[in-house]
């Protein structure tokens, strides 16, 4: 048994962290911080828990903690870690994006690991601090990682990849508000995204010289979920395709290769990452399809918490999606 403290836990990302930090069998939370909140109970934030705890946000930490999740916005958890100290026992998994790429990954005496466990599960076994993936990095990484092991990126990609309005944060704004995002589609950030570094970072791992990726985000009419989708040039068959993808993610938990069209709601409320390929002349389409809030952000910090501490890699994860 651990104790785990969550710094941030009044967003989505951090009450969907405690939920599933409340039912894992080897973590008790220590405590949830929240400067805003402090003294009131987390029901307050997140009314589904009424029943499943009585706890209460602090603004206070302990500092003796085995493990603390860093649930803040981006740029947030490096001027947290500034002001505030842990122990030097004390793992990190921060869920922002202050880490994740090379030149930010050393921050004071802490050495972060980009945390896709599909991609460095031995560095993150072995790690004491861990840079959670962003939501669409995870999506759009899982869905070309095989390929740029294969060295088969040498051409253009193009994605489009279309999101729940949780992936925009808690706190309302013109493009998130119901009025505005029900019955309505839109795209922002186009070829610019924030995600776009982490990712090239990732594929430049196994193959250097990739081609350009054009990542087209587009916001969606509903609240949770990424569904993605890329194509770019490939001379092989479909069924040489799939021998790639199935070799690469034989070993993995969470991430499968779906013989049939995918949907979204069949991830959804899961760890989950679904796949799915196609051909069409010399056209090579991946479909890849995950929770934005689990396998994209706070499931995906609890499966790294979980190789970090040796724990079984599915404990507390093996959720159920809810299709129907």
């Amino acid at each position: 048994m651990i104790r785990a403290g969550i710094i941030g836990g009044s967003g989505y990302t951090g009450g969907e962290l405690i939920r599933v930090l409340l039912n894992h069998p080897k973590v008790e939370i220590d405590f949830v911080y929240s400067t805003t909140r402090a003294g009131k109970a987390l029901t307050s934030a997140h009314p589904d828990l009424l029943g499943a705890t009585t706890m209460q946000f602090t603004a206070d930490i302990n500092a003796a903690v085995d493990l603390v999740f860093l649930c803040l916005g981006h740029g947030n958890s490096t001027q947290f870690l500034r002001d505030h100290s842990f122990s030097n026992a004390t793992k990190i998994i921060d869920l922002s994006n202050d880490f994740r790429l090379h030149k930010d990954a050393i921050f004071d005496t802490k050495t972060f690991v980009y945390g896709l466990p599909e991609l460095n599960k031995t560095a993150i076994q072995q790690a004491n601090h861990v840079a959670n993936p962003g939501c669409f990095a995870t999506a759009i990484q899982l869905a070309l990682l095989p390929l740029a092991k294969a060295g088969l990126l040498e051409n253009e990609v193009h994605i489009n990849a279309v999101t729940g309005s949780t992936g925009a944060g808690v706190r309302p704004a013109e493009t998130t508000h119901f009025s505005w995002r029900n019955n309505n589609v839109s795209w922002y950030k186009p070829f610019t995204h924030q995600h776009l570094g982490e990712i090239n970072e990732s594929l430049l791992s196994y193959q250097t010289g990739i081609g350009e990726l054009y990542f087209l985000p587009v916001r969606g009419n509903f609240t949770r979920g990424i569904f993605a989708t890329a194509y770019t040039h490939f001379e092989g068959s479909e069924e040489t395709a799939k021998d790639l993808y199935r070799d690469f993610y034989a070993d993995s938990l969470f991430t499968h290769l779906s013989e049939s069209p995918i949907h979204l709601k069949q991830v959804v409320n899961t760890n989950q990452c679904h796949l799915h390929i196609h051909t069409y002349q010399n056209k090579l389409l991946i479909t890849s399809a995950i929770d934005n809030l689990l396998k994209g952000a706070s499931g995906q910090a609890v499966h790294n918490m979980n190789l970090m501490f040796d724990f079984e890699e599915k404990e507390g994860l093996q959720l159920k999606a809810g299709v129907f």
